[in-house]
């Protein structure tokens, strides 16, 4: 996620609380649906695709704040 920004995302880690809080939700949802995917923690559909649409949703606002920080 984000790899031609990974300098922006390094600095926003290191120093925004909110974002850091999103971007290890993010990982988190990444991880479940995953696991969900690949049959190791398998689920129903319906739960699986709320699951995409929370991370979705985790990963614009995670977009939104790296993009204030450059218009900064």
């Amino acid at each position: 996620m984000f790899e031609n920004r990974q300098q922006d995302l390094e600095n926003l880690l290191k120093k925004d609380e909110e974002f850091r809080r999103l971007y290890n939700h993010h990982q988190q949802l990444e991880k479940r649906v995953m696991a969900a995917e690949n049959g190791t923690a398998p689920m129903e559909d319906l739960a699986l695709n709320q699951l995409k649409r929370e991370k979705l949703k985790t990963k614009d606002q995670l977009t939104r704040i790296m993009d204030q920080a450059d218009a900064a």
